[in-house]
């Protein structure tokens, strides 16, 4: 059998003849094809759940428009802010008194 029709595997960029391989690296292959397949179906079971949440928010949505609504959604009164605490007056210096001068005595 000539290398051109055996089963190669193409790892980084070079390609190997699968019966060449080792067991540990035949195992390892099937290891990495496990998983790849594993990824393929948890991807599709996300899609799947995706498509059904984003139905429960639609579902959702229109129950909710279909009742009135309720006194805890209304928009909450303002709260007030407390009130700015008011400073102290400042002590209005006394006018500065003249000294006597030596003259005026």
């Amino acid at each position: 059998m000539t290398t051109e029709n055996q089963p190669t595997l193409t790892f980084n960029g070079v390609d190997y003849l699968i019966a060449d391989l080792s067991d540990e690296a035949k195992a390892q292959m099937g290891n990495v094809r496990q998983a790849e397949m594993e990824m393929q179906r948890l991807n599709t079971q996300l899609a799947m759940i995706t498509t059904a949440r984003n139905a429960y928010t639609q579902a959702l949505t229109s129950a909710l428009s279909k009742q009135d609504q309720p006194a805890a959604a209304k928009k909450p009164a303002e709260k007030k802010k407390p009130a700015a605490k008011k400073k102290a007056p400042a002590a209005k210096k006394a006018p500065a008194k003249k000294k006597a001068s030596a003259a005026e005595a």
